[in-house]
Formats: C-alpha cells, structure tokens, sequence
C-alpha cells in the first residue's frame, strides 16, 4: 500500500511494531515519531528503510500544539498522498487510588493522551484535505476504558474512555469525506509501558487472566491496527475493536 503512514510514539513497543509491519505490508512512507527516545525511534526507521520504504524521523511533545504543529508544517512539505494515522503516543503514571490523582498528575496525563491525540488527528484531517487523497485513522486506546482500571489507574482509563467517544463522533464527522476513524483498544500486551507506570511486573502477575491464559504482543496489536487502516477494512468506520484476548 503507497502512501504516507504517521504513527506517534514510533520508537517502542506498539508503535514500533506497527512501523516496522507497516513497511512489510507495503506503506512506502512512513513518519516515525517520538517524544524523548530518540534512539528508539531511530532503531525503528532503521528497521523500516531495511524493507524498502522511507522513514522520516520526527520529535514532538504532543502535550504543547506548537511542537505538533512545527511537525505537520513539516510533513506539508512531503509529496502529497493517501494519509494514514496512527494515533498512538500516550502515557500512563503510576499505580494509584483516587486520593492520589491529584490535579496536577491528571492535567499531565489528559495533555498527552487526551489533548494531545485531538491535535494531532485535526492537524492530519488538515492535511488529508490539503492533499486531497483521503485516508484513514486508528486511534489507539486501551481496555482500561471499559474496565476502569480501579486501584490502579482510573486516570489513564477515564482518558482512553476520551479517545474512545471522540473516535466515535470524529468518524461520524468525517465519514461524508471518505475518511475512515477506528479505534483499538489493547488488553495485557507485552511492551515497556508496566515498567513505565512503575509496575514492571504487572503481566507476571495477571498476564495469563485473560480467556486465551496470556498476554499479547506488539506484533498483534499491529497486525489489527493495519487491518483497519487498509483497504480490506473499506466498510468498516467508527467501531473500537477489542484485542485483548477476550479479556
């Protein structure tokens, strides 16, 4: 599949996945974002030009709109083409109760995954139609939304369930233009974001509870997320697939 392909937080875990499988199926250009780790992200576009497509390398705090806009002014520069996006740069804190969700912590987390997500996905509905190619979305949200994640963190889950209601009306939005807008919701997968959220051995404990009795990888969440941005997922629009193993 030709086109221009912009994933946020390219440099690990599903993100990277889905670059690096993103080249395999055929996206011959693909934006490889990343917040803070640079050798990450360029451990993945390393990946992805060993397969034969362009990477381009960018950094972006996506919590502050002009760092996203500086980028986008950047990528308008590109040869214009079909735009899929895969909004998937986020962060979780970690575990805590709710007297522990001070303002401060809850402003940090909803800059990022919440305000952070919508800036970027106007910004790619900007240069969808700039360029006139049309394309896809896949927002990447989490299991958390349904679940509520209580004791552990009810802040991260109520901003997915945010990426998840604003999936929904953006698909309705953009549907009469021919741009598709899905969302992903992960289970237990196999990343570094446990250890980020300062719960490194969170899947040796749980990971074996869902229905399938395991945790899933990066490579699976990437498979799905591509589905739905190809052309094998035409009819499909404003539905939020659940890959969590039954969970």
């Amino acid at each position: 599949m030709s086109g221009l392909l912009i994933i946020t937080g390219a440099s690990a875990g599903i993100g990277s996945a889905t670059a690096r499988m993103a080249a395999f199926s055929g996206w011959s250009r693909i934006v490889v974002h990343y917040g803070q780790d640079k050798d990450g992200a360029e451990q993945t576009a390393s990946v992805v030009e060993s397969m034969g497509a362009q990477a381009y390398v960018f950094q972006a705090d996506v919590s502050k709109p002009k760092a996203v806009g500086r980028m986008f002014d950047k990528l308008a520069e590109l040869k214009p083409g079909r735009i899929g996006l895969v909004n998937n740069a986020g962060m979780v804190m970690s575990n805590a109760s709710i007297m522990d969700l001070t303002p401060e912590r809850v402003e940090k987390l909803f800059q990022v995954n919440v305000m952070g997500a919508i800036e970027v996905a106007r910004r790619t509905v900007g240069l969808m139609r700039s360029w006139g190619k049309g394309g896809a979305i896949v927002n990447v949200s989490s299991a958390a939304a349904r679940l509520g994640s209580a004791n552990m963190y009810i802040d991260y889950a109520a901003s997915k369930g945010a990426i998840d209601t604003f999936t929904l009306g953006l698909a309705d939005e953009l549907a009469p233009e021919g741009i598709r807008v899905n969302a992903i919701r992960p289970g237990l997968i196999e990343t570094g974001i446990h250890a980020k959220g300062g719960d490194p051995d969170r899947l040796e404990r749980i990971g074996r509870t869902p229905p399938l009795g395991r945790p899933g990888t990066a490579d699976e969440i990437a498979e799905s997320i591509l589905w739905l941005l190809s052309e094998r997922a035409s009819y499909v629009t404003r539905s939020i697939l659940d890959v969590t193993g039954g969970r």
